[in-house]
């Protein structure tokens, strides 16, 4: 049911700021007939109108302006986010969590890991000074020296 009511918003949404079955249809990529029956089908759950249509013209009514304006921007900043994580694609990024001594920070893991930062500062490190035994399963640790 959520995909359903997802893309028969878009559609509404579409067709909404076209005003025009027609260049909604053609922006879709669908048939004008089918997203006739998208908009009549989300009418029909939500059991009230969301446009007035004319020979001439579509407009939303009072309840799909409502429904537009809360909707709009929040559907617009959900394909704006995965446009950002399509882009991020083979890129490294994330938090790697190491627990070592001071030894092996200073003299083999930071020297490494600076050349490494400057090239991907979408990643994060986490460098853990520790001369115990650590659950690095446990503790969520990525690596450990000692």
């Amino acid at each position: 049911m959520l995909r359903e009511n997802v893309t028969d918003l878009m559609a509404f949404m579409v067709v909404a700021r076209e005003r025009s079955f027609t260049k909604a249809a053609a922006q879709l990529g669908i048939s004008q007939s089918g997203l006739s029956h998208s908009i009549r089908g989300l009418e029909e759950r939500l059991g009230l109108r969301l446009l007035t249509r004319t020979t001439r013209s579509v407009a939303p009514t009072p309840e799909g302006e409502r429904l537009l304006e809360t909707m709009a921007p929040r559907l617009l900043e959900i394909e704006q986010e995965l446009v950002l994580l399509s882009d991020s694609r083979g890129k490294p990024a994330g938090t790697i969590r190491i627990t070592a001594d001071d030894f092996a920070i200073d003299h083999v893991l930071w020297p490494k890991l600076r050349q490494i930062l400057q090239h991907y500062p979408e990643i994060k490190v986490e460098l853990i000074v520790d001369y115990g035994l650590t659950d690095i399963v446990a503790e969520r640790f990525d690596a450990v020296s000692g």
